[in-house]
């Protein structure tokens, strides 16, 4: 019994370029400063360190969602548009 093991597909063009992901690491930063900035006013604490640590974390999760989310509308507006042209 044999196993072949087959490597992916590869891309025939890059999809990111440098401006990109200089458009995408603004937005993200610009996304966990305004998070923080909001969730940081929401935290049960009057300790400053706890606050900080708090609204930290708090606006992690949520710049990751928020990239997670700029990568995949990439994907699918790279689709339709590949869509449209055939």
């Amino acid at each position: 019994m044999s196993v072949s093991f087959r490597g992916m597909a590869q891309p025939e063009q890059k999809h990111t370029s440098p401006v990109s992901l200089a458009v995408d690491a603004v937005l993200v930063v610009a996304f966990f400063v305004f998070m923080y900035r909001v969730v940081s006013t929401h935290v049960p604490s009057t300790n400053p360190k706890w606050i900080v640590f708090w609204g930290v974390m708090c606006a992690a999760c949520m710049t990751g969602v928020f990239w997670l989310c700029i990568q995949m509308f990439r994907v699918v507006l790279r689709a339709q548009r590949a869509a449209g042209k055939k």
